[in-house]
């Protein structure tokens, strides 16, 4: 999805603006910044966009209740271009130039990792959106993930409800195949699935990644095919993922079960531009309104949302991302304000001891600053048809199979795109 440039200045502007209904004693006052690199152009875009106005919106919120520690809140932010190479540069000017008051990540594990180094280097308490696993390698203790992964196993939480609806089929599956580009987020959660896959006993026929920057899927799609696998796993970001549908019903290829990482399928643009090639894929999901931990909160945020989705050209629905990069930002809000400041010892050790409450629920991070318990749904598009975008707003379209708790309904198997 690109970016017009009528789009991009209204959230530019957004970024720079101190918002106007915060209460006089508030605008007097230094604004307290927030600072972050965010994909507004590039692959991750579609994403990175949905969060922004996630964030927009919990700027204006808690302006209006004064800000935080009565300084009207401004993020100041820069376009990372979905390109991990421009994190480092980026950060450096947020904390060296800049001086923000805080630092936070932007969108992807892919453009969390690189702004670790930066981080460290500067002692600085670190917030993260949606990163998997990021310090299972650096071991920070002032990183904390507003991610729904976590648990003693983060890289293995991201796909470990996949595989528990795999393993509840009758026969059992026993090969699998794996893929993912050479990148961050894929090595961290093909990681969890050959953990989980050596536990569980199955046989791993096809274990391969492409480059970042592939643009033909099918040679990778016919590669799978060829071993016959039971399950397909991918470890995609959004461009992938259409990519691998795409050439999986190009080649006629049907594993009993389909998907399992495939970032992306969350979003409603491509959810509205796949459309019925959808049906049968499972795929993880971390945020749905019809979830039985879904919250009022989370619900009333998605209502502001949606009232300004279309004007500003984001996601539609923002289901995906939005509840936590707004969390993300009330983590620090109440961090902030129980410490009295932005001390970087004392923010870390509150983030440590305590439970935030958000819109995406109660987060309370373990020693490596995941959370405490994973909360990672695996679902599965049933019915889809045509590319209307309100038929995503029926639970039928997409159901949860697990957590068996939050079910809504049952799996589809062996995958039939036809259904």
């Amino acid at each position: 999805m690109t970016i017009k440039r009528r789009t991009f200045g209204k959230l530019a502007a957004a970024g720079t603006a101190v918002g106007l209904a915060s209460p006089a004693i508030a605008q007097e006052k230094k604004p307290f910044t927030i600072g972050f690199g965010m994909a507004l152009t590039g692959g991750l875009a579609p994403n990175g966009k949905s969060a922004l106005l996630g964030m927009q919106i919990f700027e204006e919120d808690v302006n209006k209740r004064g800000g935080i520690l009565g300084r009207p809140v401004k993020l100041v932010y820069y376009d990372d271009a979905s390109n991990p190479s421009s994190v480092p540069a980026l950060y450096t000017k947020l904390l060296d130039v800049d001086k923000v008051d805080v630092v936070v990540s932007g969108y992807a594990t892919n453009m969390v990792a690189p702004a670790m180094p930066v981080i460290m280097q500067h002692d600085k308490t670190f917030f993260s959106l949606l990163g998997l696993a990021v310090n299972s390698e650096f071991h920070y203790p002032r990183y904390f993930s507003v991610t729904p992964t976590g648990g003693p196993n983060p890289k293995e939480s991201f796909s470990e409800g996949f595989f528990a609806v795999a393993m509840e089929q009758n026969p059992k599956p026993t090969t699998l195949a794996i893929t993912g580009a050479d990148a961050e987020f894929p090595r961290n959660a093909l990681d969890g699935v050959r953990a989980q896959a050596k536990k569980l006993g199955l046989k791993i026929v096809y274990d391969k990644t492409y480059p970042p920057a592939t643009a033909d899927y099918t040679p990778i799609v016919r590669a799978v095919a060829a071993t016959n696998p039971d399950i397909f796993f991918a470890a995609s970001y959004p461009p992938d993922s259409v990519g691998l549908i795409r050439a999986s019903h190009e080649v006629g290829f049907k594993p009993k079960l389909f998907g399992g990482g495939m970032v992306g399928l969350q979003a409603t643009a491509l959810k509205t531009q796949l459309g019925p090639l959808l049906n049968g894929i499972v795929t993880y999901d971390f945020w749905l309104p019809w979830a039985g931990f879904a919250t009022d909160e989370g619900r009333e945020l998605l209502k502001k949302y949606q009232a300004r989705s279309a004007a500003v050209g984001v996601d539609l629905l923002g289901y995906y991302i939005p509840p936590f990069s707004y969390s993300m930002l009330q983590v620090v809000e109440q961090a902030v304000t129980a410490v009295g400041g932005t001390n970087d010892d004392k923010l870390a050790e509150f983030c440590r001891k305590n439970t935030f409450k958000t819109v995406a629920g109660e987060v309370k991070f373990n020693a490596e600053g995941e959370w405490t318990t994973a909360q990672v749904m695996a679902t599965q598009f049933q019915g889809v048809v045509g590319n209307d975008v309100e038929q995503f707003r029926d639970p039928k379209r997409e159901v949860i199979l697990w957590p068996t708790k939050y079910k809504t309904g049952n799996v589809i198997y062996p995958y039939d795109p036809s259904k």
